[in-house]
């Protein structure tokens, strides 16, 4: 039982503090800067969308207001909408829109490769309906082309939590700003594992077709790219925001869809569990890892549990995991106002590891497509562009300069723009 108890801990301390240091060190220690200049390359922006026609017409004004001087098409995909989207793009007459219009409800990798099959521009700029791009954001972004190792750069995702519970404001805030934190980290040593999928770029010499129903979109072309000898990296300075679930049962489903997606990448790919994927040590320990978390953890309070009859120490720490799970449960149940604040930290960790347990229960036993297990109708309100909040203005790439790691490159994660020196 003691190698039990002591191999659960240390996977436990290595997923969540050991390999996110060991990631910190190696980009202090060797690392990989990379080229940064003011070029404008064409850009063919695509996005697809699922009845969202409530959303539709900002959106398509926000793309069409963006400050980026060569965007060559904007390109709208309807995956199979029922709801007016479709009659919607027919009345648009700006010669930069290109509609697709999908008839069969196929999925979001289905509709993107109908995007990326009619776009002509040097690169593709993917983006979902709800996020709102900043002001010099796409110029920011496409500055990291300039290095011709890079094949895939992710913008920096500026989260709003304005009348988020606590546990919800947890995950999205202080779990957001470490995951965050850790593919910065990633991307100065080499590449991440994966991108914000709703503002990420990539060459379209380099764009592969996505599996048809992959959840993961946004770590599969990532990687694919990376396979081909190219970077993955994070421009922390190309904002855009984004509002995520308000409500911790809207968390939830939305961790639940994106663990799965885990679970159906390594099956769809499985060549990214194989030498052939250059970032599998981060791979493996950045995402499996976190798969096996809630499995160690019981395993961890099982077997302390057991050890504590002959020991104070495994008392102790038994007693001590099994009352912080109770409060975060209270917590997330009755939400007293001052318990569940304080419980929210505890909350939130007991959410993300429930998720993976029931990601891989859907993953197993869902009948059909795993993509649908999405359903945004189910979530609360979600929030689309509401007013901006007070960020540090973009600095505009006056001349060339190099990515680089400094003092404060992934050791405070409100300072991560400081890493752009000339």
């Amino acid at each position: 039982m003691k190698i039990v108890f002591w191999l659960s801990l240390i996977g436990v301390l290595y997923t969540y503090l050991g390999y996110p240091v060991a990631m910190w060190m190696l980009a202090r220690l060797r690392p990989r800067p990379w080229k940064v200049a003011p070029i404008t390359p064409s850009i063919g922006i695509v996005l697809a969308v699922h009845n969202g026609v409530s959303l539709l017409p900002a959106k398509i004004q926000h793309l069409l207001g963006l400050d980026y001087p060569n965007i060559e098409e904007i390109i709208v995909v309807s995956d199979g909408s029922t709801d007016g989207t479709a009659e919607l793009l027919a009345e648009l007459r700006d010669p930069r829109i290109k509609a697709i219009v999908l008839e069969g409800h196929g999925g979001k990798a289905v509709a993107v490769n109908a995007g990326v099959a009619q776009a002509a521009a040097d690169v593709i700029l993917f983006v979902d309906i709800r996020p709102e791009i900043a002001p010099g954001a796409i110029q920011q972004l496409v500055s990291n082309f300039a290095d011709e190792t890079v094949g895939c750069v992710s913008g920096n995702l500026k989260l709003r939590d304005q009348g988020h519970d606590a546990t919800s404001a947890a995950v999205g805030g202080f779990y957001w700003r470490y995951e965050q934190w850790i593919r910065m980290c990633e991307a100065v040593s080499d590449s991440p594992v994966g991108v914000y999928g709703g503002f990420y770029a990539v060459r379209r010499k380099l764009a592969v077709p996505l599996p048809a129903g992959i959840i993961l979109d946004d770590m599969f072309q990532p990687l694919a790219i990376i396979r081909q000898g190219y970077r993955s990296v994070v421009d922390p300075k190309a904002y855009v925001y984004d509002t995520w679930p308000k409500k911790v049962e809207g968390e939830f489903h939305r961790k639940v869809r994106t663990l799965a997606g885990n679970y159906q990448l390594f099956r769809l790919a499985p060549w990214t569990l194989t030498s052939r994927n250059r970032v599998l040590f981060q791979l493996v320990s950045h995402k499996v890892m976190r798969l096996a978390v809630p499995y160690l953890l019981v395993l961890m309070l099982i077997s302390a549990s057991i050890l504590s009859s002959g020991s104070h120490f495994y008392m102790a720490f038994a007693v001590l995991q099994a009352t912080g799970w109770i409060v975060a449960i209270i917590g997330l149940r009755y939400k007293l106002p001052v318990v569940h604040r304080v419980a929210a930290p505890l909350g939130a960790l007991l959410v993300l590891n429930a998720a993976a347990v029931v990601g891989l229960y859907r993953f197993l036993f869902t009948h059909g497509p795993l993509w649908k297990i999405w359903n945004s109708s189910k979530l609360v309100e979600m929030g689309s562009t509401a007013e901006a909040e007070d960020l540090p203005p973009l600095e505009p790439v006056a001349a060339t300069t190099m990515i680089d790691i400094d003092k404060s490159v992934c050791v405070d994660s409100r300072q991560r723009e400081g890493h752009i020196r000339s």
